[in-house]
C-alpha cells in the first residue's frame, strides 16, 4: 500500500499558494476558520504502510509569502478551473503510484522485481533504457544486474567503465558527487547541507543508515571531467544523460542502485523526482523482503543438499545420475544410493510429509535409518521398509512418508524393489518405455502394520531405471494422470545418442517436463530423480 500523505501535502500547499497569489486568503490565515486552531483544521490523512510520509515535498510547491491582505478588501472568486486542474494532477499522481506499486507487489523474485522497478521508473522519469544493480551492503549476497532495453552484451560493456566514474557506482560505493562535497540530494531533488565535521545528513538519526544521494547527469557527453572510457561507452550505446537513484532506506539499508539512461540530454523535473523517490522507497522495502525470503530459501536448500549424498558410488555394471532441487519452503524429498556387500547396490527415493526445517530434519533421520536397515537386510526390500515404518510410527507418530527401496545386483541385471505409497519406476530403453507395475500400498505411518509384496525386474543391457518423487509430476501443474502421460512421453522421446548417459536422460526428461527450469513450476515442490543405467 502507498502512503498518500506526501502527495496530499504537495497539492494542498500548491492550492493554498495559488489562493494566496490571487488574494483569496492571506499567508497567515490560509483559510483557517475563525475561532478554530490551525492544527484542528489540518486534514487528518490516513496512515498507510509502505512509503515513509516524511519525504519532503518538492521545492517548486513552496510559494513566497505575500503581504497580508486587509480584512476589508474584497475577495475575488475562486477559479474553479485552477482547482480542478490541481486536483486532477493530484489524483493522477496517486493513481499512477498505486498502479505501479500494485504491479510491484505481485513480483515474487529479486530479478522480476528489479525489472519491474526499471519499467516503472522509466515511465515516471521519461527514459527508455535503464540498469539495476542489486548488491546488498552487508556483502552476503545474492547480487544481480538486470537491464531494460539493454542486451546482456550492453550490460557487460557498461560494466567495463570504472565503477567510480559511473553514477550508480558512486551510489553503491558511497562516493561524493562530482558537483562538490557537502551536499545532499533527497528524493525530491532539493539539496540540504551535510554536517561539515561528520559529513552526515543532520536529519538522520544516530542509528539510521545514511541513504546515498540521487545522481543526475543531464548532459553526459558535455561533462568536461567525464572518464574517457565512459565517454566511449556512452557514444557506442547511444545514451547522452542519466539519472541514478539508490535502492536504500534507513530501515532496509543499502541494497543497490538503479540508473535510467536518456537518448538525448535530459533530466527529470522536480515532480518526476518526487514521484520516483516515493516509488523507490517502497520498492526498496519490497526488495528487502524478497532478499530475506531468498536467503532463507538458499539456507534451506543448503541444509537439504548437505543431508543428501555428496557423490554417487561407483559400482561395476551400473551408471548412476541424480538431480535434486529443494522447493522454496524446504520439503522432505530425498534419494540415496549405497554400495552393499557382494557387489550389490541399494537405491532409494522418498518424500516426508510437511515442509520447512522440521521436514528436512525428519528426512535426514529417515534416510540415515534406511541406510542402516539396508546394510543389515537390504536383499529383502519389504523388510527394510517394514522396519522403517515401525521406526517412523514409534518416533514420529504425527508424520507420514512415501518411500521406494530397490536391491540391485548389477552383474545379473536384477532389481528387487518395494514401494510404500510411492510413484512407480520407469524403464527407458531402445525397445520399450514403460512403468514398472508395483502393487498398491499405503505410505509409511498410515497403517498400524505396513505390508506389501516386492517386485522383481530384469533390465536389458543398456536400459535405464528411473526413480523419482511426485514433486516432478506436481511441478507440471497438470492432473496426475496427465502428468504421468507427459513423463512417459518425455522418457520415450530421449534421443538415441543420449540413452548411453543416465545424466543426459535425466536432463532431457527435466527439460521436456519443465521447459522453464527447476526454479519454476506449480507449487514449488521438491524434485528428485535418480537414474540407474545397466550395462
Amino acid at each position: 500500500m502507498l502512503d498518500i500523505a506526501p502527495l496530499v501535502r504537495v497539492h494542498v500547499d500548491a492550492l493554498l499558494a495559488a489562493q494566496i497569489d490571487m488574494g483569496v486568503c492571506d499567508a497567515n490565515e490560509r483559510n483557517t476558520p475563525v475561532g478554530k486552531p490551525v492544527d484542528m483544521s489540518a486534514p487528518h490523512l490516513p496512515k498507510v504502510a509502505g512509503i515513509d510520509s516524511t519525504v519532503p515535498s518538492p521545492a517548486h510547491t513552496t510559494a513566497p509569502v505575500p503581504p497580508v491582505i486587509p480584512s476589508d478588501a474584497p475577495l475575488p472568486d475562486i477559479p474553479g478551473e485552477l482547482i480542478q486542474d490541481r486536483l486532477a494532477g493530484w489524483v493522477s499522481d496517486l493513481t499512477t503510484l498505486h498502479e505501479l506499486t500494485e504491479r510491484l507487489v505481485k513480483t515474487g523474485s529479486l530479478d522480476e522485481a528489479l525489472r519491474e522497478v526499471l519499467r516503472a521508473g522509466a515511465a515516471l522519469v521519461g527514459a527508455r533504457r535503464g540498469m539495476a544493480v542489486f548488491e546488498p551492503a552487508d556483502g552476503l549476497g545474492p547480487t544481480s544486474t538486470v537491464g531494460l532495453g539493454l542486451a546482456h552484451a550492453d550490460l557487460g560493456t557498461i560494466e567495463t567503465v570504472p565503477r567510480s566514474a559511473t553514477s550508480y557506482g558512486r551510489i553503491l560505493d558511497g562516493l561524493p558527487e562530482p558537483a562538490g562535497p557537502g551536499a545532499l540530494r533527497d528524493p525530491t531533488g532539493s539539496r540540504a547541507a551535510r554536517d561539515p565535521l561528520t559529513g552526515r545528513d543532520p536529519r538522520a538519526t544516530p542509528d539510521s543508515v545514511a541513504v546515498p544521494d540521487p545522481v543526475a547527469v543531464p548532459d553526459l557527453l558535455g561533462e568536461a571531467e567525464l572518464d574517457p572510457r565512459h565517454r566511449e561507452v556512452a557514444a557506442r550505446l547511444g545514451y547522452a544523460a542519466s539519472y541514478a537513484l539508490p535502492l536504500a532506506t534507513e530501515a532496509a539499508g543499502k541494497l543497490g542502485a538503479v540508473v535510467w539512461l536518456y537518448d538525448e540530454p535530459a533530466e527529470p523535473v522536480e515532480r518526476q523526482r518526487h514521484l520516483i523517490g516515493l516509488y523507490c522507497r517502497y520498492a526498496t522495502e519490497h526488495l528487502a523482503r524478497l532478499l530475506e525470503l531468498e536467503r532463507a530459501r538458499v539456507q534451506v536448500a543448503t541444509v537439504a543438499e548437505e543431508l543428501l549424498p555428496s557423490r554417487l558410488p561407483r559400482v561395476p555394471g551400473v551408471q548412476l545420475a541424480a538431480r535434486h532441487r529443494t522447493g522454496p519452503r524446504g520439503g522432505g524429498d530425498w534419494y540415496d544410493a549405497l554400495p552393499l556387500p557382494e557387489g550389490a547396490l541399494g537405491l532409494a527415493v522418498g518424500s516426508v510429509s510437511g515442509t520447512g526445517p522440521s521436514a528436512l530434519a525428519a528426512m535426514g533421520r529417515l534416510r540415515a535409518s534406511l541406510r542402516a536397515y539396508a546394510v543389515m537386510e537390504g536383499e529383502d526390500p519389504v523388510a527394510v521398509l517394514s522396519d522403517l515404518e515401525l521406526l517412523l510410527r514409534l518416533t514420529e507418530p504425527a508424520r507420514s512418508a512415501t518411500a521406494l527401496f530397490a536391491y540391485s545386483e548389477p552383474k545379473q541385471r536384477k532389481l528387487v524393489l518395494a514401494g510404500a505409497g510411492h510413484t512407480p519406476p520407469l524403464i527407458i530403453g531402445d525397445h520399450r518405455t514403460e512403468f514398472v507395475e508395483t502393487s498398491l500400498s499405503a505410505p509409511l505411518g498410515m497403517l498400524a502394520c505396513w505390508e506389501a509384496p516386492s517386485v522383481e525386474i530384469a533390465p536389458a543391457p543398456g536400459e535405464t531405471v528411473l526413480l523419482y518423487t511426485d514433486g516432478l509430476l506436481r511441478r507440471t501443474g497438470d492432473p496426475m494422470d496427465r502428468a504421468f502421460a507427459r513423463l512417459h512421453a518425455a522418457a520415450a522421446s530421449v534421443p538415441k545418442a543420449d540413452r548411453t548417459d543416465p545424466g543426459a536422460i535425466v536432463d532431457h526428461v527435466l527439460r521436456t517436463l519443465l521447459p522453464e527450469g527447476l526454479d519454476t513450476g506449480a507449487g514449488g515442490e521438491d524434485v528428485v530423480l535418480l537414474a540407474a543405467r545397466f550395462e
